[in-house]
């Protein structure tokens, strides 16, 4: 049985609920609002093998390095661990979101190429779409092929500010 150690900050642009394992790895980040959907992403992922979430203060100390990040240290998500399910596809697209920049977007295109999966711009859309560990594995770094700010699970007005907070300059 797994267990999930959770945690809920409060941040600029809501509460954000952080969950990690017992060997201290990312789980899930979600906002509050959309913990519904967590929920989902969990049950899909953990119901096979079982799972219990358990609070927790601060767990692995991923609670302090999110608040540094929205205090402005947004180095500190680079390199934290995480610990996902999901299809081999998934997990793909999820490691190379952790190679953009932070400051700098990338066309879901761009991303498919990258993956050297050039036409699948909206398989990567979905596996981005799925992410659990948001944030962290900054989805809100991918961006529609005209700049339009689509596709992120916590809305597009949080997407721009955690861009702007980022340094990306928006049109």
């Amino acid at each position: 049985m797994l267990t999930l150690l959770e945690d809920k900050i409060n941040t600029p642009v809501g509460p954000l609920w952080i969950l990690c394992d017992e060997q201290l790895r990312l789980r899930a980040v979600e906002w509050e609002e959309h913990s519904a959907r967590m929920e989902q992403l969990l049950d899909l992922h953990y119901r096979a093998e079982g799972y219990r979430r358990r609070a927790a203060g601060n767990p692995g100390g991923f609670s302090d390095k999110l608040r540094d990040y929205f205090d402005g240290d947004l180095g500190v998500i680079d390199g934290l661990p995480g610990e996902t399910a999901g299809t081999p596809f998934q997990r793909e697209v999820w490691q190379a979101l952790r190679t953009i920049p932070c400051g700098q977007v990338m066309h879901y295109g761009e991303l498919a190429v990258r993956l050297g999966r050039p036409g699948a711009a909206r398989a990567v859309g979905a596996a981005n779409g799925a992410n659990p560990i948001s944030i962290v594995v900054p989805c809100h770094r991918v961006i529609g092929a005209g700049g339009a700010l689509t596709g992120y699970a916590g809305g597009v007005q949080r997407k721009e500010w955690l861009l702007r907070h980022e340094g990306y300059f928006l049109l």
